[in-house]
């Protein structure tokens, strides 16, 4: 029996032909704040999804290259475009360039390799994810970001996830959207639900979580994932929701985090060093950890913590110079 897989189901709330702005959900995941210490760029991020509309003006300069591994246009592996809208609006969340029109991704520098692993009807098998990571490994990319999920626990797909991991490859994937908003019941879908991988949550603007995203323990953040602004098909936008919008926000601060990490260390994080500067990164929302995993992903808290730091500091100096005089 064969198993498929497909992009977590979601909602197109709207879609436009023009559209000028930094989108809300990367301003409220802080990522403007720190682009002028780094735009995410010499990191790439795999995108696994139903492809992409390479010529769409934000994205354009964004991709290196591409494969396609589904039986769109007859399997030829050259030919990667999107027929969805599903992968063209994950890739602009993580890296739509800044060309002061359209919109902005949260890492505006960052490579896209785009993988097509689910064809023109959001569908894929798992077969098709397996040679999608696979490819990444040889591809030797930085981050690998995956908005879909079966409810099969497939070995080989396992295997892979594992196999990436252990190249040093950061894997971000939707936890999905069968949540029923209510944390004393779990949904799972895979590779969300893997241990090994990033699994993210998602929260609407006010940062209450969303009433379809899965519960259980292996949620590790959560990130916006309701009415968000970005590419679609021929040049347009289109606002979607789901938590295949909220893990690209994820894999686009993974590529600020990695520039940033690797310039303060002065050497090469690991994955596992690089989650840890990640979930540093986060503030709790007080959401029960089954729906939030360790919070919301806010870029500047160690700046501001480092702020409200130094300032305690001087007041201690200021008090305890006050007692002398």
């Amino acid at each position: 029996m064969e198993h498929y897989v497909r992009v977590m189901p979601y909602q197109v709330i709207e879609q436009e032909a023009e559209v000028k702005e930094v989108p809300e959900g990367v301003e409220l995941i802080q990522a403007p704040k720190i682009w002028s210490k780094t735009k995410g760029k010499g990191i790439t991020v795999a995108v696994l999804d139903t492809g992409c509309d390479s010529s769409h003006p934000d994205l354009q300069k964004q991709i290196i290259g591409g494969r396609n591994f589904t039986d769109d246009d007859g399997g030829h592996p050259d030919i990667f475009k999107d027929y969805n809208g599903h992968g063209t609006h994950v890739a602009g969340t993580i890296a739509a360039q800044e060309n002061d029109n359209g919109v902005i991704g949260v890492a505006p520098e960052a490579s896209l390799l785009i993988i097509k692993v689910l064809n023109k009807n959001g569908s894929g098998q798992y077969d098709w994810i397996i040679d999608g990571i696979n490819y990444a490994i040889e591809q030797k990319v930085d981050i690998i970001s995956m908005s879909l999920g079966g409810p099969t626990d497939i070995p080989e797909l396992y295997q892979a996830v594992k196999k990436a991991i252990a190249n040093n490859i950061l894997v971000v994937c939707a936890a999905g959207n069968e949540g029923d908003n209510n944390d004393s019941t779990d949904e799972f879908a895979f590779p969300g639900s893997y241990n090994e991988v990033i699994s993210v949550g998602a929260i609407n603007f006010e940062r209450r979580s969303s009433e379809f995203t899965n519960s259980h323990n292996e949620i590790d953040l959560v990130a916006p994932g309701e009415g968000i602004v970005s590419t679609y098909l021929n040049g347009k936008y289109a606002t979607l929701s789901g938590t295949s919008m909220a893990a690209p926000h994820v894999s686009g601060a993974l590529a600020l985090i990695k520039n940033l990490a690797n310039s303060s260390f002065e050497r090469k994080l690991s994955e596992s060093e690089l989650y840890a500067q990640l979930i540093k990164r986060t503030v709790p929302l007080g959401n029960s950890a089954k729906l939030e995993g360790n919070g919301l992903i806010y870029l500047t808290v160690l700046d501001h913590l480092a702020k409200v730091f130094d300032q305690e500091v001087k007041t201690m100096v200021m008090n305890r110079q006050a007692s002398f005089s």
